[in-house]
């Protein structure tokens, strides 16, 4: 009997950067096999962000046994629904803002179940 890794448990996630007045996608970033991965200004991250505001590691989403979660490393913080987060479940649909005035990412969790979602 196969063992299951944690890969075949923990569904992929895609990041899309959203336009900052319509909040309509304007990039994605899919992810299948990746464990962790990092957002910020610096080229050693998986998604660069080049705004004044992003530091150069902003946050990181690691995956573990019961799904996702994103940890803010950035200076200028990180944001859901206006309040600044520090460590969090990653929830399929939320958008995170990096400092109060930056880039907008929406967190999808590939083959998550619908009722998994907050309403």
């Amino acid at each position: 009997m196969r063992t299951k890794s944690l890969k075949d448990v923990t569904p992929a996630i895609t990041l899309t950067l959203l336009h900052p007045l319509q909040s309509v996608p304007v990039q994605s970033w899919p992810f299948e096999t990746e464990s962790v991965i990092r957002i910020g200004r610096s080229t050693d991250n998986h998604v660069i962000l080049y705004s004044a505001v992003v530091s150069r590691h902003h946050v990181e989403l690691r995956r573990n046994p019961n799904g996702w979660e994103i940890i803010s490393l950035g200076a200028n913080g990180t944001y859901m629904d206006g309040k600044r987060i520090t460590q969090m479940p990653v929830i399929d649909g939320m958008i995170i803002r990096l400092a109060s005035s930056g880039p907008k990412i929406q967190i999808h969790i590939n083959g998550e179940m619908p009722s998994a979602r907050l309403k």
